[in-house]
């Protein structure tokens, strides 16, 4: 079975760089027992396709989920760890401002769950905004789950690089004035800082009030300067020019600043690691070489 699963887990499970990978994590995740988890997420197994949902069946037997999940720390270490800690945050901060937006917007969904899952934002709107070949397969996912789309939410597709945000959004029934919770998880590391700044010059006018959660990788492993134990990662997607976007901690306030968004906490994923227990109790570490921000907009 060993030779099976090695044989799959290099030609099935989903790779780092891959909008499978973040919700499979999640949906092996749920394999735990309820009180060692980080994410709770009943959605993300059948948001998987086939060979991905194959590999997790597996993995209810213990020790190959073992083998598995520390081969995969073996190539990209702290991968795990990572997509727990930032799902967990966001879900954290989603929950603690939820009575005070109006509207989510995730910028760069994937196959995220959050909209259907969090029974705190189940009274807001939300928009899932994600290039075009992905809104087409979560779309079909949620058909087969739900048998549609539920109404509250609009799948929105664009190319962040080069097309309009605002008007993708106006033309889904965003409307501007609402106070919005924005969620951009792993996605300005892929763009170029001209297609960054584009959407900050949208985000610069949400009203105050708003929130944004946001990740980004350090520019001094972008650059080559600290590689943070992950050579496996600068090689895969730094030196394939895959990702592209970085800045460093110290920048991150007044870069914020220029669009009027307060700066109210940025931290990495090792010390968010601390935060949730379970991860250290399975011996999971996260990596230090991407971070997480949370700020709220300020009066125009």
């Amino acid at each position: 079975m060993a030779n099976e699963a090695a044989k799959m887990n290099g030609r099935v499970w989903p790779k780092p760089g891959t909008g499978i990978m973040p919700i499979a994590v999640v949906a092996a995740e749920q394999l735990f027992p309820k009180e060692e988890r980080v994410v709770d997420d009943p959605l993300a197994f059948r948001m998987l396709p086939p060979g991905a949902r194959l590999i997790v069946r597996l993995m209810r037997v213990g020790w190959l989920r073992n083998w598995i999940i520390g081969m995969s720390e073996k190539s990209d270490p702290g991968i795990w760890g990572d997509f727990l800690c930032r799902k967990r945050y966001i879900d954290d901060k989603l929950a603690a401002a939820c009575m005070r937006i109006d509207a989510v917007v995730n910028l760069g969904a994937g196959f995220d769950t959050r909209a259907y899952r969090l029974s705190c934002i189940s009274h807001l709107p939300v928009w899932e905004v994600d290039q075009q070949k992905n809104i087409v397969a979560k779309e079909k996912r949620l058909n087969e789950i739900f048998g549609k789309v539920p109404s509250r939410v609009r799948l929105v597709q664009i190319d962040f690089d080069t097309e309009d945000l605002a008007a993708a959004l106006s033309s889904n029934g965003y409307l501007p004035a609402r106070r919005t919770f924005f969620v951009w998880e792993a996605v300005s590391q892929y763009l170029t800082e001209q297609g960054v700044r584009k959407t900050f010059d949208f985000l610069a006018q949400a009203p105050a009030g708003s929130c944004l959660a946001m990740t980004y990788v350090r520019r001094d492993f972008l650059d080559g300067r600290n590689l943070y134990g992950w050579r496996t990662g600068y090689k895969r997607f730094v030196a394939s020019k895959m990702w592209r976007f970085g800045m460093e901690p110290e920048a991150a306030p007044s870069f914020l600043g220029e669009y009027g968004w307060n700066l109210i906490e940025d931290v990495g994923y090792d010390q968010l690691a601390r935060r949730y227990p379970a991860l250290s109790q399975r011996g999971l570490a996260a990596t230090h070489a991407e971070r997480m921000v949370y700020a709220e907009k300020l009066e125009r």
